[in-house]
């Protein structure tokens, strides 16, 4: 193991997707280029208060905005995409990708007014592009959403692979296969290093191919004599598609519900990635004219999204469609882990309204776009890297993956386990771990863009776990003679009405510390008192009530 590196050596720096899932982004940099490799947002965690999204800090991109060249995307999945417009506001850069994914980008750029600023460059699988010292080549893999590649980056130090997501389906919906071929001639060549996907690393075998859910879906839907949704991502096209040849093989016809839907499927038919002819296709209108045995609707909301259209038929808060009675809702995608509460609550609610709910649980009726441990081992034999790097999952997941490639035969010095801000410089005939640069996680609240930060956090953790007092009084400058209050205002902590007693007790601890600082110095000090009454006020909490709500004492003098 090397510890120098030197402009003649690559580094690899992940600034998101290691030790969590989504974040995504990997940066390439050799002498004075930069090339980064997809740009993704990750979905706040429960302990987020208010956040909407989280993307990578880009702080390391900026201090070198110089050398950054490109931007090269591996696939369409928020994952892997949602962070671009943030990014493009800081850097402007051509973006790389396949039809499908530029399309979905093109449409993300232009909500952001931020189309303008960069140029998008459509590629294909086998393609080649260069970028300064480095020459990427597309290679077509399978996933959940069409057009997914894998990455071969030529470098000046060797070859890297990066897979991007990938399963490795021998049936695919749209035809198109996993370049296995093209990744071999790689391996016979010789691969420096291998990024590989660990998202279902812990999970053995193979994966479902996604026509066995199609062939599922088919057989619930030919039982049911009502309306049938299927809740489903809206960037599962294969699976939509599958969807709707079912319906036409029914006799029903479509009803697209969703924001997100209706823009997917519409850039889908535009590029020829859906067989979908407008006479299969109806609209709220239409299914007051049509039997419930004719109609299918295709809806967001999988995941119990508060805002989703599922979400809002199950509150009964869509304007339009209502749940009733005799329908059927499929929920035709795995739980996420953190989603299963809220997810468990629409069932219940939807459930209430009379509907019949079949989720992955119940039937097979979701396979995952990510390789299982088989295809991952195919896909290490295969390019035979010299090194072996885990990305795309928790740390535990990095971990299996790397324990899984040792299984195989590679030394435990070739497999690098490594976290966000890690840099693995990579010369010929070595390779260092030792720097580390700047990284972690922006919040992204309406507007603001990394204005919340852990302090934040902490306070609105601490106001929805322990609730709010506000102690507030005004008291004349010269004599001391208080004009208004004390009032207790309590949110959050406790009811006004149900312990009057607490809120009395608060009065006079706050007219003990005004009587005490009189005593002692004869006048006033506004802030000295806050700070006095908010220390009392905590210890009469600790010591009644054992709580610790936060206290804003405010005292004016006029």
């Amino acid at each position: 193991m090397s510890e120098k590196s030197d402009d003649s050596t690559l580094k690899i720096i992940p600034l998101g997707g290691l030790g969590e899932i989504g974040l995504n982004m990997m940066v390439f940099e050799y002498g004075d280029t930069i090339a980064i490799v997809d740009s993704g947002l990750m979905f706040p965690e429960e302990e987020m208060l208010g956040i909407d999204i989280v993307i990578p800090d880009f702080s390391y991109l900026l201090k070198n905005r110089e050398k950054v060249a490109a931007l090269v995307i591996t696939h369409g999945h928020e994952d892997h995409i949602g962070a671009i417009p943030f990014l493009v506001r800081e850097l402007a850069l051509p973006i790389y990708g396949t039809a499908l994914t530029l399309a979905l980008i093109r449409e993300k750029l232009r909500e952001h007014n931020l189309l303008e600023r960069v140029e998008l460059i459509q590629v294909a699988p086998r393609q080649v592009v260069e970028i300064g010292p480095f020459n990427f080549e597309f290679i077509s893999v399978c996933h959940s959403i069409p057009d997914g590649v894998a990455l071969a980056i030529r470098t000046p130090v060797g070859v890297v692979v990066h897979s991007g997501d990938f399963k490795i389906d021998n049936t695919p919906v749209d035809g198109k296969r996993f370049d296995i071929a093209r990744l071999g001639a790689y391996g016979e060549e010789g691969v420096l290093a291998l990024l590989s996907d660990s998202t279902n690393v812990e999970r053995e075998g193979y994966t479902v191919s996604e026509k066995e859910v199609g062939v599922t879906l088919r057989n619930v839907l030919r039982e049911k004599q009502g309306r049938v949704m299927v809740a489903v991502f809206a960037s599962n096209l294969h699976r939509i598609q599958q969807l709707i040849h079912i319906a036409r093989e029914l006799g029903r016809k479509v009803l697209l519900n969703g924001k997100s839907m209706i823009t997917n499927v519409r850039l889908a038919r535009e590029l020829g990635y859906l067989d979908f002819p407008k006479e299969d296709e109806i609209t709220i209108p239409d299914l007051q004219s049509l039997p419930d045995s004719r109609v299918l609707m295709l809806t967001t909301g999988t995941q119990g999204e508060p805002m989703s259209a599922l979400s809002r038929m199950a509150f009964n808060d869509h304007k339009k469609l209502k749940v009733r009675e005799g329908d059927t809702i499929i929920l035709s995608s795995r739980f996420i882990p953190g989603n299963e509460r809220t997810i468990q609550n629409i069932i219940n609610h939807l459930c209430r309204q009379g509907a019949e709910v079949i989720h992955e649980q119940v039937k097979d009726i979701h396979v995952s776009g990510h390789a299982y441990q088989e295809e991952q081992k195919i896909l290490i034999n295969v390019v035979h890297p010299r090194f072996f790097i885990p990305i795309h999952g928790e740390y535990r997941h990095l971990v299996k993956h790397r324990q899984l490639a040792m299984s195989l035969g590679m030394a435990p010095e070739s497999c690098l386990l490594m976290e966000n801000g890690g840099v693995m410089c990579f010369s010929a005939d070595s390779v260092c771990t030792d720097q580390k640069v700047e990284t972690g996680r922006v919040f992204v609240d309406g507007k603001g863009v990394g204005d919340v930060g852990g302090l934040v956090l902490r306070d609105r953790r601490h106001l929805s776990e322990d609730g709010l007092v506000i102690a507030s009084l005004v008291v004349n400058k010269e004599t001391h003679e208080i004009l208004s209050g004390p009032d207790i205002l309590s949110r959050g902590f406790i009811h006004e009405e149900a312990k009057p007693e607490i809120l009395y007790e608060c009065e006079c601890i706050i007219f003990e510390n005004i009587d005490r600082q009189l005593a002692e110095a004869k006048e006033l000090d506004c802030t000295l008192l806050q700070e006095q009454i908010r220390r009392d006020l905590k210890r009469f909490f600790i010591r009644t009530l054992d709580r610790r709500p936060v206290i804003y004492p405010i005292v004016v003098e006029i």
